[in-house]
């Protein structure tokens, strides 16, 4: 509150003013807070840590922190038929890649070689098997 201009009032408020208003000067000393206590009082019922009760859960649980992560990360299937086409039309010219038609979203060369390499890294047998498809001819038929 600022000291206004007329005579009596003060640049603190009176005691019990705030109180009327419903509002706390303090709201540590308003509403203190209480120390919450156990059931029961002071009494330690925990066990020693090392005391292990149930160790078949424990050797379960380290089992399966043991495991190697699967890597579970996939592409969706027009991700990869986009890959795959660009692939098959401009080999490794990221250049023409984006400025293929197909390229709908308009991916840059290193968005699309960004593509291709994660498409190389989560499907590295289909990648390889397609690759593998592209270096074989295809017998012509007559």
């Amino acid at each position: 509150m600022r000291r206004s201009g007329m005579p009596g009032t003060t640049a603190s408020p009176r005691p019990g003013t705030l109180q009327e208003m419903g509002l706390s000067f303090d709201p540590n000393r308003t509403l203190p807070i209480k120390r919450q206590t156990l059931l029961g009082g002071d009494r330690d019922d925990r066990r020693p840590a090392h005391v292990i009760t149930k160790p078949y859960i424990l050797n379960k649980l380290q089992e399966e922190a043991s495991l190697q992560e699967k890597d579970s990360k996939t592409l969706s299937s027009d991700l990869i038929e986009y890959v795959q086409h660009m692939i098959r039309e401009h080999k490794d010219d990221y250049k023409a890649m984006a400025r293929d038609e197909k390229n709908y979203y308009q991916d840059t060369p290193k968005q699309i070689k960004r593509k291709i390499n994660e498409y190389k890294r989560c499907h590295p047998q289909h990648y390889e098997a397609f690759v593998g498809s592209l270096a074989a001819p295809e017998p012509m038929d007559q």
